[in-house]
């Protein structure tokens, strides 16, 4: 029998009602698709088409005549560049494994797990659960010792995720990045938005759809993480170059509900002379969710307002929820015009915050039409260039995706691309407007959100030390899934107290990170709360506690005002790293092991990272901390940032940390055009 045939530069498998297609995709790399009863389709959920096409080796002959069979009929190999799979049909069952390898040194990197002879298990297991709709199941072999990096963001302090089982879904706070890079030398992206679950296990790796029509995913090959992320964000997209005003420092808090509390803090911030490229007015400064419109009562003269506010040098940044309120001026319209996500049962309300809502359907291109008429005519036509797109998993009460609909499809097979296309309703809004330069803020992300612009902000977490470490971890997380514009509300959003001197600790810590995150920008929910009632005698959502860096008492003022400074020296520095996340793919905020991946040590660090090239940040994330440990890679000799002591590489050292400054180290070896 030949299982094997070479269809136009594919490698593609039959048997038994499943075909199954390997093809190259990008530098060392295969796009690896199959389907059950049916034809495989070319919907690219997060890959790109590649710019240049590539004409892969593949040999439909092989044999050797090991494990029992000589049919050349059973075995098959393709090879691009540093990366060649090798297929063999098992005898027991026809059950095709394949297994992946670095050409170069014939060394395996993964592969799939084998049928088990009389168990009959399957690598792929296709279970049917209506039409062409089927659960997937992927599973590969398991090296126990391998470790595993990436996935997006998770509230977790672990950095190699070896035994972690991860949801495949956001939440608040959750963004589910299906790509993970193995210190084996290989990247590998599950490129599909169903709902599902990975386990990353010490026997076998599990991938699960819960709905989907075909299994795909990429592979590739690479010497270090840089050749592995180069080669990922290439068939992914890279992000845009950041504007000059996401370099700065920006102002924010829930919430300035009005003109003259946002004219107040800017004049304030203008007549101390402390920089702001960009301030924020959160959620509800709208009537009702879904009129996307200043509420006239709070923001009589809002082009007024901008005007202000740009005349000292500051962008004005909007919030914008997805959600529309029954009562909003927009939801007749929207609803007979099927530009809603859709409830399959019950009750169609999706959310249930200050009125019943439901969400628009950002999958759908009339939706996001629609929706940006709303919003060039009511914020853009009045400067505003940049926006807060909250609320985007979407963030559905009780997360019942099985009962919910997309134009794309039903939630548990696309749910996981809303975030992205989000974020392309207001791209190619802003770019259709004559906007070169774009960055929005947004809760959530998914693969290849990073080219529309997307800043990801990590969620509404806690006010606390654990929220504090295990957003380290996130944010180099999510540089390694592709993502390298990610911020965090400093401080945290929920549950910290103004006049605390316990919270006052954290924030300052939490600043000093921040300042050394890809966008420095202060937020949260600060307690105690005041309650705002219209005219009307509505209560509307409440204004936090004041959270301007002169709230928290003198000393922490001018030590908060120093790291603005710090930021603002950095602004070459932030710009070069900035444009090499737009040119290559590069994080802003590195692992160790990223540039230093000789070093086996740095393969282990979790609270340690690498902000650019050339700076390393240890953040003080442990109450009452004045001095921590701090290792240095090995590859180069280290100066301290703020003492100007020099230190070799390859060695821990006691870095004394007084709460007015935090451990920063650079590398002799690299040229540095600014000091603290």
């Amino acid at each position: 029998m030949q299982f094997f045939s070479n269809e136009d530069g594919k490698l593609v498998f039959r048997e038994n009602g499943e075909t199954l297609q390997i093809e190259p995709w990008g530098e060392s790399s295969f796009r690896v698709r199959s389907v059950f009863l049916g034809d495989i389709s070319d919907i690219n959920y997060g890959l790109l088409e590649p710019e240049n096409k590539i004409t892969a080796d593949i040999d439909v002959s092989k044999t050797d005549g090991s494990e029992g069979d000589a049919d050349p009929g059973r075995r098959a190999t393709i090879t691009n560049g540093n990366i060649t799979a090798r297929c063999f049909v098992q005898p027991w069952g026809n059950a095709l494994r394949i297994s992946f390898y670095e050409t170069k040194t014939g060394k395996l990197l993964l592969e799939e797990i084998p049928n088990g002879g009389a168990l009959s298990l399957k690598a792929r297991s296709f279970k049917r659960i209506s039409g062409d709709n089927f659960r997937l199941k992927v599973r590969f072999s398991s090296d126990s010792c391998e470790k595993l990096y990436g996935m997006g963001q998770y509230q977790q302090e672990r950095m190699n995720l070896k035994g972690c089982n991860l949801e495949l879904a956001h939440r608040n706070s959750q963004a589910s990045i299906p790509f993970v890079l193995s210190d084996k030398g290989y990247g590998f992206l599950w490129n599909n938005p169903a709902i599902g679950e990975v386990h990353f296990g010490l026997d076998t790796t599990e991938w699960v759809a819960e709905e989907t029509k075909q299994l795909d995913y990429w592979i590739t090959a690479g010497d270090t993480p840089q050749e592995i992320i180069t080669n990922f964000t290439a068939v992914v997209g890279r992000a845009p170059m950041m504007p000059e005003y996401g370099l700065g420092y920006w102002q924010c808090k829930l919430r300035y509900y009005n003109e003259e509390q946002v004219l107040d803090i800017a004049r304030e911030y203008h007549k101390r002379g402390v920089p702001v490229d960009v301030l924020v007015i959160d959620y509800y400064h709208w009537p009702r969710c879904g009129d996307w419109r200043f509420d006239t009562e709070y923001f009589p003269n809002p082009k007024k307002m901008i005007d202000e506010l740009k005349s000292m040098g500051i962008e004005c940044m909007v919030s914008f929820w997805p959600q529309v309120d029954i009562r909003s001026e927009n939801y007749p319209e929207m609803k007979q015009q099927g530009l809603l996500v859709k409830s399959r049962s019950g009750v169609d309300v999706q959310m249930v915050f200050h009125g019943d809502n439901l969400f628009m359907d950002a999958t759908n291109p009339r939706t996001r039409k629609y929706v940006w008429n709303k919003v060039k005519k009511n914020y853009a036509d009045l400067g505003i260039n940049t926006f807060w797109l909250d609320e985007a998993e979407p963030e559905f009460t009780g997360y019942d995706y099985e009962n919910y609909q997309y134009f794309a499809g039903s939630v548990l097979e696309t749910g996981n691309i809303y975030p992205r296309e989000y974020a392309r309703l207001f791209y190619e809004g802003q770019k259709e407007n004559g906007q070169e330069t774009i960055v929005n803020l947004i809760r959530c992300a998914w693969v290849g959100s990073q080219r529309y612009g997307a800043l990801v902000w990590s969620g509404d977490i806690m006010s606390s030390w654990e929220d504090f470490r295990k957003q380290i971890v996130a944010g180099l997380q999510m540089g390694i899934a592709g993502i390298p514009w990610w911020t965090t509300d400093i401080g945290g959003f929920h549950g910290g107290e103004v006049d605390s001197e316990e919270f006052r600790e954290l924030l300052i810590r939490w600043f000093q990170f921040g300042c050394f995150c890809p966008v420095m920008r202060m937020h949260g929910s600060r307690l105690p709360h005041s309650k705002i009632i219209n005219k009307a005698g509505e209560e509307r959502e409440v204004t936090g506690a004041a959270n301007e860096i002169w709230s928290y008492g003198e000393k922490n003022y001018h030590i908060m005002k120093r790291f603005i400074e710090i930021r603002e020296s950095m602004r070459d520095y932030i710009r070069s790293i900035m444009k090499e996340a737009s040119e290559t793919g590069k994080p802003v905020i590195r692992t160790l092991f990223f540039e230093f991946p000789q070093d086996e040590r740095t393969w282990n660090i979790t609270d340690e990272y690498m902000f650019g090239g050339n700076l390393l940040v240890a953040p003080i994330c442990h109450k009452g901390q004045v001095k921590r440990n701090v290792y240095l890679p090995s590859g180069c000799n280290w100066i301290n940032a703020f003492t100007g002591e020099k230190f070799a590489g390859g060695q821990d050292i006691a870095a004394d940390a007084p709460i007015e400054r935090l451990p920063v180290f650079y590398r002799e070896d690299k040229e540095l055009n600014f000091m603290f």
